[in-house]
């Protein structure tokens, strides 16, 4: 599993680690956890890089409509996963 880094807007630097990734209607998103243990967080984060964009621009996906959405693809990828 690989383990990424990133900084918030104030600056922190958080890690996730990385279960899955799929794209949906041209938009990338990360299916990520706060540990590799059972008891892990699990967030989606949405993929906002230009194209041409040297580094990756995420940001967790807040609207439930989305989020929902989203969330059944990765459930449909990792069918023992649950992600409430």
């Amino acid at each position: 599993m690989e383990k990424i880094g990133f900084v918030t807007d104030s600056g922190e630097s958080i890690e996730f680690y990385v279960e899955e990734e799929t794209r949906v209607n041209g938009i990338g998103y990360l299916l990520v956890t706060d540990s590799d243990g059972d008891e892990a967080n699990a967030y989606i984060l949405r993929d906002m890089s230009a194209d041409g964009d040297t580094e990756a621009d995420y940001v967790m996906v807040e609207d439930e409509v989305e989020f929902e959405a989203i969330a059944r693809v990765f459930q449909q990828m990792l069918d023992d996963v649950d992600f409430r």
